[in-house]
């Protein structure tokens, strides 16, 4: 089975609740595209194809198609919008009216719905005669993808409702939520489950599934936002000493889709280009593309909702290779003009022999300047060049084809010297960090402090990992949104913080309608 072809193929399965009426009634057939559930969950196909239809739960809009790269990287500091739909702009600077909006409401019942499909695998493949190792493996991809949504919602909303069974009706009632360390310990149980029966790697069409790597990358994650330092070292100790990860050359080469699931991939949900009539539905056949660089293009190829805050560009700035260039990550996070002024009134330090700069050529073959020359708002802003499809083509769209990197072994490495350094053991993690920097032309670090590397790695964590997702968490975890006081510290240079309210914003609200058909407590503040 070629995930990378048919993630949709059995979508329709997320709505295996359908069932026939009159038996007698020659017109009251099945669907044959929708299989009532006491007929299905047969056969060892039935159980690939129900754990496809799981994977499909990652390319929903509310998912990694869309609206989830709003939520962590426009919310967070390194983004904002300055979209001209009024309410997706207030989204992101944490001032939501309409509970029930579009991009709230899809992220957390996507989330769900994607849940929904896991508990149908892991509810009936266990009754399914088959081969005993691949159904532990069937099970424990489940599993994974049911963690992962839940480390989505338990990052964004706080207090998932924990959802472990596929509701046996439509009136099935919704658990009450979740504590968030109930939540979090939920996520790491199952991570712990999951990775025990994962293969190291796959081959051919089995490519981009789950592997034991994923999971224990995942459940290492897990351990950081709860600030276990021991457990999650542990984890990373183990995918560093699998010598199966490792740095690849070119770093854009993470988010082009030529360059794939390569040496650097420790999980990426599959896109692909191919597309139908209906781009937004979710049915056997649908789009598989990823539309984060429609929403994050810059005017005139896509709708510019989402850009790069100066700072993050300014923060490339403040070091060079040892060659004396520029960092050339700078060139493969952002779109902007060579004539922009920085922050401090300052011009960019222009030199026509810096790689970075002769590698800021948009689409059609145009710089900025060139692109927007009677136009200095437009010329002036940051865009997000991470999953742009300028390599290849000149427009983009609702359909690429580039795959959303979830973990890299970068992250990985710098996580690891992260929980070291947390544990007292900077020297050990300063090696780590190093390795990064190498890739990146940057000279070795040496003799920092705990404290030292500490603030090191809030700019390391820019500069490597800028546009894929994990600021929120990092904010999350540093414990910048917690108080007024490290809140100034965003505002500085992202005024969306002067809406951000402490104990209220650093978390969704959890959409009204689910609040009054659930019975749900929303969360303090809203």
């Amino acid at each position: 089975m070629n995930l990378h072809k048919t993630y949709f193929a059995a979508a329709l399965l997320g709505g295996l609740l359908l069932t026939s009426g009159c038996e007698n009634d020659l017109l009251d057939q099945d669907n044959p595209n929708a299989a009532p559930v006491e007929t299905f969950w047969k056969t060892e196909a039935d159980a690939l194809k129900g754990l496809t239809a799981a994977y499909s739960g990652l390319q929903l809009n509310g998912t990694y198609r869309r609206w989830i790269h709003f939520a962590y990287d426009i919310r967070s500091d390194e983004g904002h919008s300055t979209s001209p739909w009024p309410d997706l702009q207030n989204f992101n600077k944490f001032q939501i009216i309409n509970y029930d909006f579009v991009v709230n409401a899809e992220i957390w019942q996507q989330h769900y719905q994607g849940i929904f499909r896991t508990n149908q695998v892991l509810a009936n493949v266990p009754n399914i005669q088959m081969p005993e190792p691949l159904k532990k493996r069937v099970i424990a991809e489940a599993r994974f993808l049911r963690a992962l949504h839940y480390f989505n919602l338990t990052s964004l909303y706080g207090r998932p409702a924990l959802v472990l069974e596929a509701p046996e009706s439509v009136n099935s009632r919704f658990p009450q939520a979740a504590t968030e360390q109930a939540a979090w310990d939920f996520v790491i149980a199952e991570l712990l489950q999951a990775k025990a029966d994962l293969p190291d790697s796959y081959t051919g069409a089995d490519v981009g599934r789950v592997t034991k790597g994923a999971a224990t990358a995942l459940l290492g994650k897990a351990y950081m936002q709860t600030k276990k330092w021991n457990e999650a070292s542990a984890q990373f100790a183990e995918i560093i000493s699998s010598n199966r990860y490792s740095l690849v050359p070119n770093f854009r080469d993470n988010f082009k889709h030529t360059t794939e699931n390569n040496a650097e991939s420790i999980f990426e949900v599959q896109f692909v280009s191919e597309f139908s009539a209906d781009r937004e539905d979710d049915f056997a056949g649908a789009s598989e593309a990823n539309q984060r660089s429609q929403f994050f293009g810059m005017p005139g190829k896509g709708w510019n909702d989402g850009e790069v805050r100066p700072w993050v560009l300014e923060e490339f700035l403040k070091e060079r290779r040892v060659d004396g260039k520029k960092d050339p990550r700078l060139a493969a996070t952002a779109f902007f003009a060579r004539t922009r002024p920085l922050s401090n009134g300052a011009a960019y330090p222009v030199d026509p022999t810096d790689p970075v700069d002769q590698d800021q050529i948009t689409y059609d073959n145009l710089t900025l300047e060139q692109r927007f020359p009677n136009d200095a708002r437009n010329r002036n802003r940051i865009y997000w060049r991470k999953y742009a499809n300028d390599y290849w083509r000149n427009e983009e769209g609702y359909y690429s084809p580039i795959n959303h990197r979830v973990i890299r072994y970068a992250d990985v490495l710098l996580l690891q010297a992260e929980a070291l350094n947390e544990r007292g053991q900077t020297a050990a993690a300063i090696p780590l960090v190093n390795q990064v920097r190498a890739r990146a032309g940057l000279a070795p670090l040496a003799g920092l402090s705990q404290e030292g590397l500490r603030m090191q790695l809030m700019h390391e964590r820019v500069t490597e990992l800028a546009g894929e997702n994990w600021r929120w968490h990092d904010l999350r975890r540093w414990g910048l949104l917690d108080d007024a006081a490290r809140v100034n510290q965003l505002k500085a240079r992202d005024e969306d913080f002067n809406f951000f309210v402490v104990g209220k914003t650093h978390l969704l609200p959890i959409p009204r309608t689910d609040v009054d058909v659930a019975k749900l407590a929303q969360n303090p503040g809203y």
